[in-house]
């Protein structure tokens, strides 16, 4: 059996590759930032929509990384997890 010599990729296909990655990585960091900056954006609406105490439990729970984003998974196929106050 004889095996293939190995060959390296191009050096185009390898800047390629690595400026790909360092894009990739510049703006994946931003997003947690970009979600707080929203969420703090609609905290007045969802405090006036859900009432003073579940509005502040949402908008404390969307502020958490990781939390907020488990949330809105959850959310997304289920509906609101925190009730809106009644309608007067």
């Amino acid at each position: 059996m004889t095996r293939k010599p190995q060959t390296r990729p191009s050096l185009k296909r390898r800047v390629a590759r690595a400026s790909g990655r360092r894009l990739a990585m510049r703006l994946i960091k931003p997003i947690p930032v970009i979600g707080t900056a929203v969420a703090i954006g609609l905290a007045g609406y969802e405090i006036r929509k859900k009432g003073l105490r579940n509005g502040l439990i949402h908008v404390g729970l969307d502020l958490t990384p990781i939390v907020g984003s488990v949330k809105d998974v959850i959310e997304f196929f289920t509906g609101d997890l925190i009730p809106d106050k009644d309608a007067r």
